[in-house]
């Protein structure tokens, strides 16, 4: 009995010392606290593009990567995703000369972009993949971005599907093991084949279990199921969201309305790039998605 009365006598007092300190937290933790969970939650988010957008500009000799970040400028962008295809070298030199027009003209790089697809039935074919995304990944660092996008790939014939996010789930846990030690994160794009689905992108990231790997959501990929249309398979996938790229239209032909991709994605918090991947023939004009990209990001950036 006297143990009873002993202990309640102490849950009282310690319950007054920490309703006490409680009394003062309120009284002086909002110059401290608050701010900081309000931050948190605030979005801030970024316009972007694509060097894969100017493909055929590319292709034909008309763009580099070079000129592609001053175009940048005059389309008035905050960043560019640097899609690796249009790389002349990797030597040395090259890669530190575009990092270096990227800060001249005022230009952040949002990515690379590579198109290392991971899963490869063969395991030294997995090895190599696993080999590329590294070079990838150092050339990431040397051109000052801090994210580089990755594939799952298309699902092989003969393979199952638990074979193939198995794969993934291998790779991508090696290759955000090397990265974090470089501060860069691998987003793996929802692209057609394996990542089609917010469900296989979840489990993969679940298993993965690692700070520098998350999603790199294109808005336009996900396949419709009987339980979650495109949107909710974006907001299920939003916090693992690394970066975005965005397209009028869903896969399917059907638009996308922008408006409320934004919403979503300021309602989660995301702090990163809105980055327009779209397919544009002419240079001399700036296309009307990237008008409302940066209108978007104005109107849904909260801080």
């Amino acid at each position: 009995m006297k143990k009873n009365v002993e202990r309640r006598r102490f849950l009282k007092v310690a319950g007054a010392t920490v309703m006490a300190g409680t009394a003062k937290a309120v009284m002086g933790q909002s110059l401290q606290s608050e701010p900081a969970v309000q931050i948190a939650k605030a979005a801030r988010i970024f316009s972007g593009c694509c060097a894969y957008t100017y493909r055929h500009s590319f292709q034909d000799g008309s763009l580099t990567l070079e000129t592609f970040i001053q175009k940048a400028v005059g389309l008035r962008l905050d960043g560019v995703d640097m899609t690796v295809y249009y790389m002349k070298s990797t030597d040395p030199g090259y890669i530190e000369n575009l990092r270096y027009l990227g800060y001249k003209n005022g230009v952040a790089f949002s990515g690379v972009a590579c198109g290392a697809s991971m899963v490869q039935a063969d395991s030294a074919k997995r090895a190599e993949v696993l080999g590329e995304i590294k070079k990838w990944v150092d050339v990431t660092q040397r051109i000052g971005a801090p994210h580089l996008r990755v594939f799952a790939g298309k699902q092989p014939v003969g393979t199952t599907m638990v074979q193939c996010v198995s794969w993934v789930v291998d790779l991508m846990r090696a290759a955000s093991d090397y990265s974090g030690r470089k501060g860069i994160t691998i987003g793996l794009e929802d692209h057609v084949g394996v990542s089609q689905s917010a469900d296989v992108c979840l489990e993969i990231m679940h298993r993965v279990d690692s700070e520098y790997a998350g999603i790199n959501i294109d808005i336009s990929h996900f396949t419709p199921t009987s339980t979650q249309d495109a949107y909710a398979q974006i907001a299920a996938c939003l916090p693992y969201a690394t970066h975005a790229h965005v397209r009028a239209g869903f896969d399917d032909g059907s638009p996308i309305d922008l408006d409320r991709v934004w919403k979503m994605f300021a309602d989660s918090g995301y702090k990163g790039y809105m980055s327009y991947e779209g397919e544009e023939k002419s240079l001399s004009d700036t296309p009307h998605a990237i008008t409302e990209i940066r209108r978007l990001c104005k109107r849904y950036s909260s801080v």
